[in-house]
């Protein structure tokens, strides 16, 4: 199906309040079943699902879910504040050598990816006083936290500021239809959004007027709560955090790269960053009524909106410009979406495989990373195609360099 066919009616659905950019028939049964479970909350207003959307814990990915007077945390997941970022830069194709293993393996050096971490502090941090100073300030907001058992986690929040992590998040180096050079990366908030997002969760599950659930993983807080209260706090703390990490690691890597490239006997400049959050809750307000809108694994695309669509570590990304879509809540995909588990991933594909589908990219290619394999993902062209009345491309990126965690 081509975007003039979209959006449709999820067949099933509370009273038509489920549109969906995608084939019902190319969606797996458990997803919709999920989306039918969140349609018929009675807090819900409307749902839109993206043309990326697969199966999700607690809540689909791909889902956009606006509800009255209340906020389910399952619905933004555990890496709250999840997304992506991008600086184009002033290099262009010709002016990298043909071997950027070295410049992959400077990036890993100082970037944490995995489970690592810094030893205390960013290195950045102590060389750019606007960031030390705003990470500064969120810390200071650390001991306000709500979500009980937290407190403990200071330091490791504090020493994660400014790395990848692992999964999905990726760090690139891409080259634009137009030959020009861009880096991009996609993090969230780490263990500490993580920490935050289970207490939150564990605490709706307990509350009365989520017993009768068909899913208790769609708790709900309820408006004027003392529980939404301190979730929504804590979550947009969360969210301030995983804009930080992204900061902070584009702080890092652009240094790198001004380094690398000085030792090729050239100079770089960076352009404004793009940042777009796509596991986060927004309040918004839609004919003339005030809604909570949740996008997991969705971004805010409204009119003028930059954002960043990626594909997999083999296909690279778009750059888009959002064209304000009342019928999807001003929102889009966040990326080409699994149309596999990443077990079923590891069955299917071995090393070989990995090395043949991401051949001419520099990456890691063994056995840690064959759950990224870009197979393990839908076709972003197609993607792209599905959701055209959404967003204009603005950059088709090519993958050139990817660090994973």
């Amino acid at each position: 199906m081509t975007s003039t066919n979209f959006p449709i009616a999820l067949p099933g659905a509370q009273d038509g309040n489920t549109l969906m950019w995608a084939d019902p028939a190319e969606v797996e049964q458990a997803a919709q079943r999920q989306l039918r479970n969140i349609s018929r909350l009675p807090w819900v207003e409307a749902v839109r699902v993206m043309p990326d959307v697969h199966l999700g814990k607690g809540a689909t990915v791909g889902s956009v879910i606006a509800m009255r007077d209340a906020v389910s945390p399952a619905a933004v997941g555990v890496d709250i504040g999840c997304g992506m970022a991008a600086i184009k830069t002033s290099l262009r194709l010709a002016d990298l050598p043909d071997d950027l293993h070295a410049l992959r393996l400077a990036v890993e050096a100082v970037v944490p990816v995995g489970f690592n971490a810094h030893s205390h502090d960013a290195p950045v941090l102590k060389r750019e006083r606007s960031l030390r100073e705003r990470r500064d300030r969120l810390f200071e907001r650390f001991d306000q936290l709500k979500a009980p058992g937290v407190s403990d986690r200071f330091g490791r929040a504090l020493a994660q500021c400014g790395t990848l992590g692992g999964g999905n998040h990726f760090i690139e180096l891409c080259a634009g239809d137009d030959e020009s050079i861009w880096l991009t990366l996609h993090s969230g908030s780490r263990n500490i959004g993580k920490e935050l997002a289970e207490r939150h969760i564990a605490s709706a599950r307990t509350l009365e007027h989520n017993l009768g659930l068909p899913d208790r993983d769609l708790a709900v807080f309820l408006a004027g709560s003392a529980e939404m209260e301190a979730y929504l706090h804590d979550l947009w703390w969360a969210q301030d955090y995983a804009l930080l990490n992204r900061h902070v690691m584009l702080a890092t890597v652009t240094a790198e790269l001004r380094r690398w490239c000085a030792e090729q006997g050239r100079t770089v400049e960076f352009e404004d960053p793009i940042q777009c959050h796509h596991n986060y809750v927004a309040q918004e307000r839609y004919d003339g009524v005030d809604l909570i809108v949740t996008r997991k694994g969705a971004i805010r695309a409204g009119l003028g909106d930059l954002g960043l669509i990626p594909g997999s570590m083999g296909t690279g990304s778009y750059v888009v410009r959002g064209l304000g879509s009342l019928a999807s809540l001003n929102s889009a995909s966040h990326g080409a979406g699994r149309r596999m588990s990443r077990g079923e991933a590891k069955r299917r594909f071995n090393e070989a495989d990995l090395a043949q589908q991401t051949a001419g990219i520099e990456c890691r290619k063994d056995a840690g990373v064959v759950d990224e394999i870009p197979q393990a993902y839908k076709d972003i062209d197609q993607v792209m195609a599905a959701q055209a009345d959404l967003v204009e491309v603005v950059a088709r990126l090519h993958t050139l360099l990817c660090v994973k965690g």
